[in-house]
């Protein structure tokens, strides 16, 4: 009988990676210290080809030069890629390891600063975790590190500047570094080569590092998405030399120093930070502390006594049509609100949010149940006693002006579906606050919570077979499907912590579209989290659009994440890759709830054409890749045939592609 991998290997022709090797000095210190700590636990294929059985010329992501005069080792020819005694030659040199977005697991292991030509480090795209080693500011040849979108964590060491007279180049955006960034040891350090910093998208706190405005070779930085707070130095309009600034998504406040007035930055850069941040480039002018002139006296008698007198006719007005509004009801889709009341702000409600007001949703008392880079959510309960609600609180700067956001929002609200969860409502404060509001699922997790997290006490986390969470890849697939056809749309950010499963394991995804509502800035760092999660596709780092492609690749790898129970930032698709190569049984690659009580072998139970289509939507060229209504088609055929799961999970109705598809008119 033929082999269940044999079939998944001619699925994956394009796979052709090679076997493995090392060398002396250098290569034995990458073979014994920097492999196995960049490997960590599991299997990878780039790093297999380390070993001292394949020539030097085959080692996947690296350059050589031979000493003394720094020459190049060409590997372009036959006989040098077929060399077994290079792997031997102590005069051989490290220069450079590039391995983007290959599935390394490890840490970052200290001996890389032992390297005495090492020039480049580019690791970004990975999982790897752990500190930022202290040794790696001692390297002596560094000029470019690049260690962006892994999960590294704790402070950034301050031998880091020790690489300042020939680092050009420093990008660790979206890891999980954190603390104050320290100042260099020596004093008055200049850092003249370095031209790009890149520390978004972390967890750094404190002080404006005020230290970088004296690195004179700068011409990028990016501290967006951080914890900084007090205020901006006025040194840093002074860098003349800085051409791209991203101070984003912070807490910095106080005045811009007015020098930022006439420069280059544009209002992008100071976006989503306290609201009391103000000056331009922002629009939020600030108020002076000084005293007024006579003039100004006058001028503000003049305005208070006008004032006054629109006052009072406001207030009339407001006191009938309060009036009039007492018996009133609510019409969906129609502001919740009139003129009397504008300054309260206005509340649009939507199908099925007709029952809501304004004074409800004001007053519901709220919890908070998570929090992301551009909103707080709450689980908010109305003092009516009319349940529950889910309210999203769009962060300030974040989120585009209200004229911007209300076509989308109308459009987010208008799609319709069983297995996606609607906007009910959306709020507009006077102030520029942005409010949606969402039915709230009691007795729901999200599929991350499911798959991933520990359930210490409470309620005992369900067993999710494969029939359960085949029912859960189908109605997020269906749901995807309704978004591409019925409203012409991409769901944006399709990962497992936007899937809400409830005790029947009915899936519903959130949070569609709302990228479509959030400023560039805070967009790319909804992207930024993708990649480092796993779910971004590879278009996306120059397109920097979703589309439905895109999300077809996300859900190729919530798909993965089912069949497998790995985070997705393990780069499944990889892990897949080399289980074929490797010939590991199917049984090893999927977690072991989904082969618990199969009656079949895995390949009648509709686990292998799973596990085909979620690598077909996780190719690499965005053409390649499936519909959303095929992938749909594909999983119902692909159903379990266990009778229990079918009669247990799936009703008639659910038996059609088309269930649960709701009128659009």
């Amino acid at each position: 009988m033929l082999h269940p991998w044999c079939l998944l290997l001619t699925f994956l022709l394009f796979l052709c990676l090679p076997l493995a090797t090392a060398a002396a000095s250098d290569a034995a210190l990458l073979l014994a210290k920097v492999r196995p700590a960049l490997q960590g636990r599991d299997p990878n294929a780039q790093l297999a080809t380390w070993n001292a059985s394949t020539p030097l010329c085959l080692w996947r992501g690296l350059r050589w030069s031979t000493a003394p005069d720094a020459r190049p080792l060409r590997c372009d020819t036959a006989a040098a890629r077929a060399n077994l005694s290079l792997a031997h030659d102590p005069s051989l040199l490290l220069v450079s390891i590039r391995l983007p977005a290959a599935a390394l697991a490890g840490t970052l292991p200290p001996e890389l600063g032992a390297f005495s030509a090492l020039d480049s480090i580019y690791l970004a795209a990975n999982r790897l975790t752990g500190p930022v080693p202290l040794d790696l500011g001692n390297a002596p040849a560094l000029s470019a590190l690049d260690l962006s979108a892994n999960r590294l964590s704790g402070p950034l060491p301050t031998s880091i500047w020790n690489l300042c007279d020939r680092l050009a180049d420093l990008r660790l955006h979206a890891n999980a570094l954190a603390g104050a960034v320290p100042a260099p040891a020596g004093p008055n350090t200049t850092c003249d080569s370095l031209r790009v910093l890149d520390l978004g998208a972390n967890r750094f706190s404190g002080a404006f590092p005020s230290f970088l405005t004296a690195f004179r070779g700068l011409r990028r930085l990016d501290l967006a998405t951080n914890r900084f707070q007090g205020p901006i130095p006025e040194a840093l309009a002074g860098m003349d030399h800085l051409q791209d600034l991203n101070l984003s998504c912070n807490n910095f406040s106080g005045q811009l120093p007015p020098t930022f007035a006439a420069s280059r930055f544009t209002e992008a850069a100071f976006l989503g930070n306290h609201p009391s941040l103000c000056g331009p480039p922002l629009r939020n002018q600030c108020v002076s502390s000084s005293g007024l002139s006579s003039r100004g006296v006058a001028a503000m008698v003049i305005g208070l006594m006008a004032a006054a007198v629109v006052l009072a006719s406001v207030s009339i007005g407001w006191a009938q049509g309060r009036w009039r509004r007492r018996d009133a009801t609510a019409q969906g889709g129609d502001e919740a609100d009139d003129d009397g009341n504008e300054q309260e702000g206005r509340l649009l409600v939507f199908e099925g949010g007709e029952h809501l007001t304004l004074e409800e949703v004001l007053n519901a008392t709220g919890q908070v149940v998570d929090k992301a880079a551009y909103c707080t959510v709450y689980k908010a309960k109305l003092a009516s006693g009319g349940g529950s609600i889910e309210l999203r609180l769009l962060r300030e700067g974040c989120c585009k002006d209200a004229a911007s956001c209300a076509p989308v929002v109308r459009r987010i609200a208008r799609a319709r579906h069983h297995n996606l969860v609607p906007l009910r409502a959306f709020y507009h404060g006077r102030r520029g606050e942005k409010l949606l509001v969402y039915d709230y699922f009691p007795r729901t997790r999200t599929l991350h919570g499911l798959l991933h997290e520990q359930h210490d006490g409470g309620e005992a986390r369900p067993l999710l077979t494969w029939p359960r969470r085949h029912k859960i890849a189908l109605g997020a697939a269906r749901a995807l499907a309704y978004l591409h056809a019925g409203q012409g749309e991409a769901h944006g950010n399709v990962r497992s912590s936007n899937v809400l499963v409830d005790d029947l394991f009915v899936a519903r995804l959130a949070e569609h579209a709302v990228d479509r509502l959030l400023v560039p800035a805070a967009a790319e760092a909804v992207l930024a989290a993708a990649k480092a999660d796993g779910y971004k596709a590879p278009e996306l780092h120059s397109i920097k659009r979703c589309s439905a492609r895109t999300d077809v690749y996300a859900f190729g790898i919530l798909l993965l994440e089912l069949l497998m129970g790995r985070k997705p930032a393990a780069d499944l698709p990889a892990a897949v890759k080399v289980a074929v190569l490797e010939e590991t049984a199917l049984e090893e690659v999927l977690d072991a709830e989904v082969v618990k009580g199969l009656r079949m072998s895995p390949a009648e139970e509709g686990l292998l054409q799973a596990l085909k289509l979620a690598m077909g939507c996780c190719a690499p060229v965005a053409a390649a890749r499936p519909t959303m209504a095929e992938v749909v088609r594909q999983l119902e055929e692909s159903r379990p045939r266990t009778l229990q799961a079918r009669s247990a999970l799936y009703s008639p109705a659910e038996s059609r592609s088309d269930a649960g598809t709701p009128n659009t008119a």
